[in-house]
């Protein structure tokens, strides 16, 4: 049987656009009591006007996930204003146009990451200790279909995804015993805005076939759902055509 998510307390980074801003209002939708938090506050706010409108909860906070000062910082918020949290998603992530190895350079393998991975580490190293403390504790990240397998997204961005299923399944196997799951979710193509920064623009019938961001927030409210004796390491999702 499901469990209610109703009035766990819920972290999500990266919120302000695409599968983190769907997480946000689907939580929020059921009960969660839910932290979101990306660098774009106008659109924090913009999601927060949004939900209260439906006469639902959503606390927010303006952060980038690349400082590690500013993820304790957002953790210590959280559970100031919240309670404990129960439950992270990391759902932060950006791709580049200058993908190709001919043309990717130092400082943008190095944003590429901070931004995809070292972010997911910082954040999840700041709620680790309360989470430790309660036995208890469910850390969701969303990865991506090119963490498992070789496609032109570029090797910055491979490298990135399929470390955050490294992070994720390192932290199962350690804090196991702590009563802390994970799951890592690897979507294929998702309509967002990380579709832009691809060197050529999909077609609109290619996008006709992608997934929706509510597909995968669907997915990760499943997880976030299951009792604590049961755990998905890892899931795909993926379009129909694939």
């Amino acid at each position: 049987m499901a469990v209610s998510v109703k009035d766990k307390v819920v972290l999500i980074v990266g919120a302000s656009s695409g599968i983190g801003l769907s997480t946000a209002e689907l939580f929020a939708r059921d009960g969660a009591k839910v932290m979101a938090s990306a660098r774009r506050e106008e659109r924090l706010l913009k999601l927060q006007t949004k939900l209260t409108s439906e006469g639902c909860a959503l606390e927010i906070m303006a952060a980038d996930a690349t400082k590690p000062d500013e993820m304790e910082r957002l953790a210590a918020e959280t559970e100031k204003q919240l309670g404990r949290i129960e439950i992270l998603v990391f759902a932060t992530g950006t791709n580049t146009p200058d993908r190709a190895m001919s043309r990717l350079k130092v400082d943008i393998w190095d944003m590429m990451i901070n931004v995809n991975l070292s972010s997911a580490y910082y954040v999840t190293r700041a709620v680790l200790p309360a989470m430790r403390a309660a036995r208890d504790g469910h850390l969701i990240y969303i990865s991506s279909i090119s963490g498992l397998l070789a496609d032109a997204s570029g090797a910055s961005y491979q490298a990135a995804k399929r470390g955050l299923l490294g992070l994720a399944h390192a932290t199962r196997l350690e804090e196991k015993e702590n009563g802390i799951r994970t799951c890592v979710i690897c979507p294929g193509m998702v309509d967002t805005e990380l579709l832009e920064k691809r060197p050529v623009k999909p077609t609109a019938e290619a996008l006709k076939l992608a997934m929706q961001p509510e597909d995968i927030a669907d997915m990760v409210l499943a997880v976030a759902k299951l009792p604590p004796r049961a755990v998905v390491p890892e899931m795909q999702i993926m379009p129909t055509y694939m």
